[in-house]
């Protein structure tokens, strides 16, 4: 028996989701389905996967080893139904900006793509807060930006939005918050509260919070995402932040589950910023288009 690409799709929603039933949803298939591709998947690779208990389907070791082995092989078949890119022969050297956190958990894999579609291209790549992107835009220090484009305000950039990351409700495995329908901002402010601050995340939290008659009880202040994966993880407090920056696992292997929020938040917004107006280089245009057919966008065929 081989594995299927529907048996690793099937695994991975069950383990980011915890639970059949939310990946069942989620996959909009029925949960028996499910259930039995997990099975044979199982039966299959000859261990178990998960562990089954009241509070969901755990990962076990071997699961854990499998699902990083599930992400690359999906994400290397994305790479190839997806990409239809024009000549390899571009040359030349891109200088491109990005902020923390897109270098971390956006830009890395496809920095990695573009350099073997590419391979005459040479990109030299800076790590460097929004204010400091948006100088080197407009002095020509940088070609092109990747950043929040959410946070982008100057009218003298030009942006264009690749994905908008859906902000959840973080609560450790368990929470009483999981049982109650229809969280909103008011049932937050009574959890202590895990504020990120890193790429203006604080900033961008308090312009939704200050729109409700309600504030977060921040327990503390922190740059570090894993911190706040940890916090959360261990029991010491909720937080609000975006599926892009999400993994299902603490670095103590504790759970981390998201859950829906009612009240209005906005999306945090992936994408490109260069200076208005600006003149694309072979480079330039190679690295948008690259983007343009990874995400669908507009212009693909240009």
């Amino acid at each position: 028996m081989s594995l299927s690409l529907r048996q690793l799709r099937y695994f991975v929603a069950t383990a980011e989701y915890g639970q059949i039933s939310h990946a069942a949803v989620n996959l909009s298939i029925s949960q028996s389905a499910v259930t039995a591709a997990i099975k044979d998947l199982e039966l299959t690779v000859g261990v178990s996967l998960f562990n089954r208990t009241p509070q969901g389907m755990e990962l076990t070791t071997a699961g854990r080893q499998f699902l990083s082995h599930a992400y690359e092989i999906l994400a290397k078949v994305d790479e190839a139904t997806h990409l239809n890119l024009v000549s390899s022969d571009i040359e030349g050297e891109l200088v491109v900006a990005a902020t923390y956190t897109v270098i971390g958990y956006f830009l890395p894999l496809h920095i990695e793509r573009i350099r073997r579609l590419y391979p005459k291209l040479k990109i030299q790549l800076y790590e460097v807060n929004r204010e400091s992107i948006e100088e080197g835009l407009l002095t020509n220090r940088y070609d092109i930006s990747v950043l929040l484009t959410s946070n982008i305000l100057n009218p003298m950039l030009t942006t264009e939005t690749l994905l908008s990351s859906v902000r959840r409700l973080w609560l450790p495995a368990g929470h009483d918050l999981q049982r109650r329908d229809g969280i909103g901002l008011r049932e937050i402010a009574e959890e202590p509260y895990i504020m990120l601050t890193v790429d203006e995340a604080a900033h961008s939290s308090l312009r939704y919070w200050s729109r409700s008659p309600y504030q977060p009880k921040v327990l503390l202040r922190t740059s570090s995402i894993e911190a706040v994966r940890s916090m959360v993880a261990n029991g010491l407090g909720v937080a609000i932040l975006s599926d892009m920056v999400h993994r299902p696992w603490s670095l103590e292997g504790r759970r981390i589950e998201t859950v829906n929020i009612q009240d209005p938040v906005p999306p945090m917004d992936v994408g490109l910023a260069w200076r208005a107006n600006v003149e694309f280089s072979q480079p330039m245009l190679a690295f948008r288009r690259y983007f343009q057919q990874a995400y669908s966008l507009p212009g693909t065929n240009s």
